[in-house]
C-alpha cells in the first residue's frame, strides 16, 4: 500500500483527496479482517489493517468525482459509511468530494451569536416547486426582506427513496442528491451569509433510517446493546468500542461547520442520545462544532422532549453548553388557547392566560411536575435560564403534520386569535421560529411523507394513523381514513408551497413583517429586559417591558370577548411616571392585517380592552413626540 506521506485528514474516516498523488480512503470495520476500494472503471485496492478495527491507505491516480465502494472480506460492495456524495442514493457507489474546490465570498460572515435571532424552519423538498437546493437560495432574499436572521434547515443527510422529511438519513455526511450536488448546498449557504442570513443543520444522531442502513455490514458495534429508542437501536456512546462511535458522530458535526460553513446545528431529539460516560457526546459534538468554526460564532440548539434544562448550562457548571433548547410547552398552551383542544400530548395543558405568562417569564412549563401524559415527572428547574436560551413556536414540521390532515394553525382558529397569539411569539422575550410559510398564512399543508418501498410504506401509513388516534377529535373511522398516505408522491407534492401566495395573502404577509421590524427596532425587545406579567380576565393577561427611563412597553392580549375592567387593580397597567397615560404603538386589529380597528384601551372610563387582539402600548409622550 502507498504511504500517501505528509498528509493530514481532514476527517477520521471516509475518503478524501490527496492532491497530485491520488485519494487517500479510511474505513473502521472492526468485524471485518480485509477491505479493498473498489473503484468503478478503476482498480481494486486493499487497505491496510491499522489495528482497533481501521483499515486504510492510497489508492493512486484517482481523484475528486471518482466512484468506489468498498469490498468486505473479499465479498459483496458496499457504500461508504463516511461518504460525502451519494449520486445514485443510498445504495450506490460512493463519490469522492474535494471540499476545498468551492470558491466562497463569506470570509467575512461573523456567525450568529445567541441573543437577537429570528430563525425560520423549512424543508428544501417542499419549501420551492422544484425543490432543490439552488431553488431555495433564489427564495432567500425574500426571508431576508421578512426580517428573518437564519433559516434552520430540516435533515439533508442522504436517505433512500424520492421524497422524505430526512429523519431516516443513512450516510450523515452526504446531502441528499435530492437537493443537489454537495457543492450546490454550499452555493446555498453562501448565498445565504450574502444576504446576511444564517443557517442551521437539523441533525439526527439518535438513528440510522431503516433502508440503504449498511452499518451493520461494518461495524455492528455502532449500536447500544444496553439503550433502546421507539425508533430501533440507538447509537453506543458509552459501551465496549464506543470511541470510535463518538468519533464518527463529533466528526460530523464539525464537518458540517467546516465544509460547508454552517452556523450551527439543531440536535433531534436528544432525550433518545443516551450516554453515561463521563462527558456526555452532546457536550462533544457542541464543542466540535465551535472549534470547526474558527473565529465564527456558532449556534447550537437542541430538541428535548424531558426538558432538561442542564444541556443550556455552561460546561463548567455541569452543563452541555448549547445555546438553546426547543419550547414544546409554549407551543402546546397556544396550541390549546387557539383552537380550544387540550387532547393527547396537549392533555396537560389549558391554554389558559397564566400559562401564556409563565411561558413567558420563565420558558418551560414544566420544570419538574408531575405530567400526567408522561405519568412521571418532566422538566428540571430552568427558572434561571435567560428566556432568549428558548426557542419558541406556534408551528414546526412536525406539529402542523400531527393535525392529520397537515392544516397549519390559523386554519384551526380565528384569524383574530391567530393574529393575536403571533404578537405573542414575535414580541415575546424567547427567541422566535416560523415554520415555512406562515409569514403569509400558507394555504398548503405539511403532511408526513416518506418514500418507503411498498412493505414497509404499509407500516409507515398504518402508524402513523395509529399515533393520531391518540388525539380523541382524530380518531373516528372517517377522519382516520383522510391520513393521507406517506409514500404517496401526491402527499409530497400537495406540501410544496405555493410563493405567489405572498401576494394574495399580503396582509399575513404585512403582520410578520411589521412585527420582526418592531422586535428589532424596539429596545423593550431586546435579550434581558426585565418582565413582569399578570392575567387580568379569563382570557387575557398583559407582559410589562421594563424599559429604563420610563420607556416601558405594555403588550396586552386577549384570546376572549371584549373585556372591560372596572375597577382595574393590577400594578402592571400603571402607566410611567412620564406620559401618565398609555396609547396605541402596534395593534393585531389594524385593517392592514385585515383586523377592524383600535380604540384606545386606557380611557377615562377605564380600560377597554378589545377582544381577540394583542395590543401594544407606550407611553403617551411616545406616541405624541411620534406623531410630530
Amino acid at each position: 500500500m502507498p504511504d500517501p506521506g505528509p498528509f493530514a485528514r481532514r476527517l477520521p474516516v471516509g475518503a478524501e483527496v490527496v492532491p497530485g498523488r491520488g485519494v487517500h480512503a479510511r474505513v473502521w470495520a472492526p468485524i471485518r479482517k480485509r477491505v479493498a476500494v473498489a473503484v468503478e472503471g478503476g482498480p481494486t485496492v486493499e487497505l491496510a489493517a491499522e489495528g482497533g478495527g481501521y483499515f486504510s491507505g492510497l489508492v493512486e491516480g484517482i481523484g475528486a468525482g471518482a466512484r468506489y465502494k468498498y469490498r468486505l472480506d473479499g465479498g459483496d460492495l458496499y457504500p461508504d459509511l463516511a461518504s460525502r456524495c451519494q449520486p445514485d442514493g443510498p445504495h450506490g457507489p460512493s463519490q469522492v468530494v474535494d471540499p476545498t474546490a468551492f470558491r466562497w465570498t463569506d470570509q467575512r460572515w461573523p456567525g450568529l451569536v445567541d441573543t437577537g435571532q429570528v430563525f425560520y424552519e423549512l424543508h428544501v423538498g417542499t419549501f420551492t416547486p422544484e425543490g432543490t437546493f439552488a431553488a431555495a437560495a433564489a427564495k432567500l432574499p425574500e426571508l431576508a426582506d421578512l426580517g428573518i436572521t437564519a433559516v434552520e434547515v430540516m435533515p439533508v443527510a442522504e436517505f433512500p427513496g424520492r421524497f422524505g422529511w430526512g429523519y431516516d438519513g443513512v450516510q450523515l455526511f452526504a446531502p441528499t442528491r435530492l437537493y443537489g450536488t454537495p457543492d450546490d448546498f454550499r452555493a446555498f449557504v453562501n448565498t445565504a451569509h450574502g444576504l446576511g442570513l444564517g443557517v442551521i443543520l437539523d441533525v439526527v444522531y439518535n438513528h440510522f433510517g431503516p433502508d440503504g442502513n449498511y452499518v451493520d455490514a461494518y461495524a455492528p458495534q455502532f449500536h447500544s446493546k444496553i439503550h433502546k429508542t421507539d425508533w430501533g437501536e440507538p447509537f453506543n456512546f458509552d459501551g465496549e468500542n464506543s470511541g470510535p462511535v463518538r468519533e464518527f458522530f463529533v466528526a460530523n458535526a464539525g464537518y458540517w461547520v467546516d465544509e460547508f460553513h454552517l452556523d450551527g446545528l439543531r440536535l433531534d431529539a436528544v432525550q433518545a442520545i443516551f450516554d453515561d460516560s463521563p462527558e456526555s457526546v452532546i457536550t462533544a459534538i457542541a464543542r466540535r462544532a465551535r472549534q470547526a468554526a474558527g473565529n465564527r460564532s456558532v449556534y447550537v440548539m437542541a430538541e428535548n422532549e424531558p426538558q432538561d434544562s442542564r444541556l443550556v448550562r455552561p460546561v463548567a457548571k455541569g452543563g452541555s453548553g448549547l445555546d438553546a433548547l426547543w419550547n414544546d410547552d409554549l407551543h402546546h398552551a397556544c396550541r390549546v388557547a387557539l383552537t380550544g383542544k387540550n387532547e393527547g400530548y396537549f392533555t396537560d395543558y389549558l391554554g389558559s392566560p397564566q400559562e401564556l405568562v409563565s411561558a413567558a417569564k420563565y420558558g418551560f412549563l414544566y420544570q419538574g411536575q408531575q405530567y400526567r401524559w408522561h405519568r412521571r415527572r418532566r422538566g428540571r428547574p430552568a427558572l434561571d435560564v435567560p428566556r432568549h436560551r428558548f426557542v419558541t413556536f406556534i408551528e414546526n414540521h412536525d406539529q402542523v403534520a400531527n393535525s392529520g390532515r397537515g392544516l397549519r394553525v390559523h386554519q384551526l382558529t380565528s384569524p383574530s386569535k391567530w393574529r393575536a397569539v403571533t404578537a405573542y411569539l414575535l414580541l415575546g422575550p424567547g427567541t422566535p421560529m416560523l415554520f415555512q410559510g406562515q409569514e403569509y398564512a400558507s394555504s398548503k399543508p405539511f403532511l408526513y411523507f416518506a418514500d418507503h418501498a411498498e412493505s414497509l410504506a404499509k407500516l409507515v401509513h398504518e402508524g402513523r394513523r395509529n399515533e393520531l388516534k391518540r388525539f380523541r377529535s382524530q380518531s373516528a373511522p372517517e377522519v382516520l381514513g383522510l391520513v393521507a398516505g406517506p409514500a404517496d408522491v401526491d402527499t409530497f407534492n400537495r406540501c410544496k408551497l405555493d410563493h405567489a401566495e405572498r401576494e394574495t395573502h399580503a396582509a399575513a404577509l404585512a403582520l410578520h413583517t411589521d412585527l420582526i421590524a418592531l422586535r428589532k427596532s424596539d429596545p423593550a425587545f431586546k435579550a434581558g429586559v426585565p418582565l413582569d406579567g399578570a392575567v387580568i380576565g379569563p382570557a387575557a393577561f398583559v407582559l410589562r417591558y421594563f424599559v429604563p427611563d420610563d420607556h416601558d412597553r405594555l403588550l396586552v392580549v386577549n384570546l376572549g370577548r371584549d373585556l372591560r375592567l372596572e375597577p382595574a387593580p393590577e400594578p402592571l397597567l400603571a402607566p410611567p411616571a412620564v406620559g401618565g397615560s398609555w396609547a396605541v404603538r402596534w395593534s393585531s386589529e389594524d385593517p392592514r392585517y385585515g383586523g377592524h380597528g383600535t380604540a384606545p384601551l386606557d380611557t377615562d372610563e377605564n380600560w377597554m380592552i378589545p377582544g381577540e387582539a394583542a395590543v401594544l402600548l407606550v407611553p403617551q409622550d411616545e406616541k405624541t413626540a411620534a406623531a410630530r
